[in-house]
């Protein structure tokens, strides 16, 4: 019997048959293997919900199959928190079902977290991945992006969300983050308020949480791979013009959360301020390009119609 420790993954899954395979490889070929990889099953009606049982059923007591009561679609919030709550593991790490893990990931970042008591979450650095399709034109695109913040070191709070908030550095990926339980549950899981298009900043509420109440080891090393792909729900926010809409409603959140946990940083509010502010101009602008774009489109239909129209006059 093994005296590791053992890590609870939990993968969120929604109509995701077309990736879903190579992200539960991707955790089968972990060198580390005291694990166990909860599968949770948001309301899939293709063929992810068969994928997942199947893996159930090859990986008895190892992989777990959930999903919400009459096969609901909740949403990426309670999906995890669903998770969470069946978890075992003495730690937590998240993988979305379109992104893909190295084989090293869990290995080396419990060795920091072993390494670094005070911390209490890793991440590292992620590969932004084009060349997943296979493309002649998507070979040599991928590329992983500087975080934003001294690596290799333990930041303490509340630097990384203040840091963020001045747009100085990047929110790590859901799927590169390792955290201990018991940080998990003193900021009390994910918000279930974020919902629909507004998900898209579900992970950085989570993430504010835990960047006002724990130090946080940023390493260099890079541990997954981000499929950037036009169905993800990054696509979806900014081809419909409404990144910054969705963001004001997370930074509304934040100040009401600042306001009830009590906590008055002056860096901290002046940073949510100033965010606040070039995100109104932001989101006023996509909303006149919008406008603009139906204007357009509407013009067209009527130069179109026009002979028609000229006919019946």
């Amino acid at each position: 019997m093994s005296n590791a420790s053992l890590v609870s993954i939990v993968i969120i899954f929604f109509n995701e048959a077309r990736f879903f395979r190579q992200a539960i490889e991707s955790v089968l070929n972990q060198t580390y293997k005291e694990w166990e990889l909860l599968l949770i099953d948001d309301g899939s009606s293709d063929d992810s919900t068969a994928i997942a049982r199947a893996y159930a059923a090859l990986c008895p007591g190892k992989v777990i199959y959930l999903e919400h009561r009459d096969h609901q679609n909740r949403g990426a919030s309670p999906s995890r928190n669903l998770g969470i709550r069946h978890s075992r593991g003495d730690y937590i790490s998240f993988l979305d079902a379109d992104d893909v893990w190295l084989p090293h990931k869990l290995k080396e970042q419990l060795a920091i977290l072993a390494a670094q008591p005070e911390a209490g979450m890793v991440y590292g650095a992620t590969q932004y991945w084009h060349s997943w399709t296979g493309n002649p034109e998507d070979i040599g695109r991928d590329y992983i992006p500087d975080l934003g913040i001294q690596l290799d070191t333990l930041v303490k709070p509340p630097t990384l969300l203040t840091c963020y908030l001045e747009s100085k550095a990047l929110t790590p990926c859901p799927s590169d983050i390792l955290l201990r339980r018991q940080i998990l549950e003193r900021v009390g899981g994910f918000e279930e308020n974020f919902t629909g298009i507004r998900q898209l900043y579900e992970d950085q509420a989570f993430l504010a949480k835990v960047y006002l109440t724990t130090p946080v080891f940023v390493a260099s090393r890079c541990w997954d791979r981000y499929r950037l792909h036009p169905d993800s729900c990054v696509s979806r926010v900014e081809r419909a013009n409404l990144k910054y809409k969705v963001g004001l409603f997370y930074l509304k959140w934040l100040e009401k959360y600042l306001a009830k946990e009590g906590i008055k940083n002056r860096e901290i509010q002046t940073a949510l301020r100033d965010k606040r502010r070039r995100y109104c101009r932001a989101n006023l602008q996509c909303r006149h390009e919008t406008l603009f774009r139906l204007w357009r489109g509407a013009c067209h239909v009527l130069r179109q119609m026009q002979p028609e129209l000229r006919k019946q006059w």
